[in-house]
């Protein structure tokens, strides 16, 4: 989830169509824009099926819901697409910023070259490389109509299974007695550590880059103590 925005709440306040609509407008972004990255796609959607599945406390209809998020989800991936057809090799050698890093493009660059067109729909499962893969795609000029075949199949296996994952689970927990706001965020916790888990051993089974990892934490860590 994001920080500060309760879902539960915001959907209590201005309706649920408002919720499910700022749900997709997240999807879309995390799916195709590159401000998109950090974006919680995987624990968002899961969280609007476990409430939808309570009902108390978001009144949707799952399967428009669903319908909803595939959507947002395929037409983020082509925009994602397009951006890196147009801007093309230019996006390899483009500075780092605030919300811009040359290692996730490449990491994305990696994961395409290892699994081809299959990474569309691979890479929606996974946090960061699935904001960059689109775009690789786009810069690789891959046809388009192989890249929507597999954007749909991704965007599908994503969205539906992810939210339909916690409306059942919802279900299961329901029926054992147990209130949805007792578990809601711990079940969230999992699914965030699940998702960053990939992309941390990838960082730390290098050991160059756990050395410069280290080397940076005991930086900063002087920097403070020397505040203090």
């Amino acid at each position: 989830m994001i920080p500060g925005f309760d879902l539960s709440a915001f959907a209590l306040t201005a309706g649920p169509w408002a919720a499910i609509l700022i749900v997709a407008l997240i999807i879309f972004a995390e799916s195709g824009l590159l401000i998109g990255f950090f974006l919680p796609g995987d624990s968002i959607l899961f969280t609007v099926g476990f409430l939808i599945q309570g009902g108390s406390h978001l009144h949707f209809n799952i399967i428009v819901a669903v319908l909803i998020f595939f959507i947002a989800a395929v037409i983020g991936d082509s925009t994602g697409y397009l951006f890196g057809r147009k801007v093309g090799p230019h996006v390899f050698v483009r500075k780092n910023s605030v919300l811009f890093k040359q290692e996730n493009i490449q990491k994305a660059q990696e994961f395409y070259t290892k699994y081809g067109g299959k990474a569309i729909v691979l890479a929606r499962f996974v946090p960061i490389v699935r904001t960059f893969a689109p775009i690789v795609a786009g810069v690789g000029h891959m046809k388009y109509k192989t890249f929507l075949v597999f954007n749909l199949i991704g965007g599908f296996l994503w969205a539906a299974g992810v939210t339909l994952t916690g409306y059942f689970l919802g279900s299961v927990l329901t029926k054992m007695g147990l209130q949805i706001d007792d578990v809601l965020l711990p079940i969230i916790a999992l699914i965030l550590i699940a998702s960053i888990a990939p992309a941390l051993y990838h960082l730390l089974k290098d050991k160059k880059q756990r050395v410069a990892l280290w080397a940076a934490a005991k930086k900063q860590l002087n920097v403070l103590f020397r505040r203090g």
